[in-house]
């Protein structure tokens, strides 16, 4: 069977999660191939060089600079994710008629279905949620969000059934719109054998990563932070585009991006992880058994609360990107005992979900 796996190009934990899921479509002898746009086709040809792979429509996105500002930015670029994805709809029709998928695979991407191919749509966010100055229009998020859907046969989660899994609210809903199955978490280094002989090098290392310009700023402020912090620290600046490229400035080492072996060793030489908090990052770093502080973006509720939820867990520390400062830093980790992340334990869920694929 031939399979067209999409990720979507907002930020790059779309494009490294499905790193698992293309990983067992090969296992099982499927053949893949990916649609991917500049931003990611990197990162995906790097890690499968031998895929073909397809430039599919972007939606280039960018987010408002300041994050109370979310609210205005989506009704005014309601015109245009709606142009974007009638245009991707059309683009997978033709694909599929061109190359004859039998299975189209969209992380994300809402109108990356069609008639003629078993289309599955996988996202952990079923309900979008809404800050409390919007939360009037979170229903109306959530029957739009349905509508998106019903156009795919299937739902996939990355997440476990069991509530609250790692998404709490936003994927574990009462009644989903269509057939949906929980395929568990999906990490690029669920495959990989990974050591726990490590010694711990750095006290931070962070991970930037996000859309633009909330990206760049979360990355300047990490710097002058770390730099006034004792110790030895990482920065991980998640641009694959640049290569594999390293330097140190002051007390704080750099890397452009790392591969995976390289990226699970760091992690595990770091006493803590600091990151943005992406549904994508809190899967790996479960994975990888990192005790982690997340810095959500501004205006993306969805990270605000998923760190909320974490943190009143105990298995993180949030800290509003305002108060990211070293005095802060200092005194949450002081106050606050956290443990890591829990890790996963049944890897079968993408597996059974997959061979569901054959019948």
């Amino acid at each position: 069977m031939k399979v067209l796996v999409a990720p979507l190009d907002w930020g790059l934990g779309h494009a490294t999660r499905c790193v698992a899921v293309v990983h067992e479509l090969l296992n099982q002898g499927f053949e893949v191939e990916l649609a991917v746009v500049k931003a990611n086709a990197l990162l995906l040809r790097n890690i499968f060089p031998q895929l073909r792979q397809h430039l599919a429509p972007s939606y280039n996105i960018v987010y408002p600079k300041r994050g109370c500002h979310m609210g205005l930015w989506l009704i005014k670029n309601a015109l245009h994710l709606k142009k974007v994805m009638a245009y991707e709809h059309h683009y997978v029709e033709q694909m599929v008629k061109r190359f004859h998928y039998d299975v189209v695979i969209s992380d994300n991407r809402f109108g990356f279905y069609s008639k003629h191919a078993k289309s599955i749509y996988m996202t952990h966010q079923c309900r979008i949620a809404f800050p409390k100055y919007l939360s009037a229009f979170e229903s109306i998020g959530m029957r739009w969000h349905a509508s998106v859907m019903r156009h795919f046969d299937e739902v996939w989660i990355p997440d476990v059934q069991e509530f609250p899994g790692y998404a709490g609210s936003l994927s574990h809903l009462k009644k989903f719109p269509v057939k949906t199955k929980f395929v568990g978490v999906l990490s690029r280094f669920n495959h990989l054998q990974i050591s726990e002989n490590f010694s711990k090098e750095f006290q931070f290392t962070a991970i930037v990563s996000g859309v633009e310009p909330a990206r760049t700023r979360f990355e300047t402020l990490l710097k002058e932070t770390l730099f006034k912090i004792p110790g030895k620290h990482a920065i991980v600046l998640g641009k694959p585009s640049l290569g594999l490229k390293s330097w140190t400035e002051k007390n704080v080492e750099f890397f452009t991006h790392l591969p995976d072996d390289d990226f699970a060793a760091l992690i595990k030489k770091s006493l803590f992880v600091i990151s943005r908090g992406g549904y994508t990052t809190i899967m790996d770093m479960a994975v990888l058994g990192a005790k982690c502080i997340f810095v959500p973006t501004p205006g993306q509720y969805e990270q605000i609360v998923l760190a909320q939820d974490l943190s009143r867990a105990r298995c993180a520390i949030e800290i509003s990107e305002s108060n990211l400062s070293n005095l802060k830093w200092l005194a949450a980790i002081s106050e606050n005992q956290i443990s890591e992340l829990p890790k996963p334990q049944n890897f079968d869920l993408l597996k059974n979900a997959i061979q569901s694929l054959k019948l």
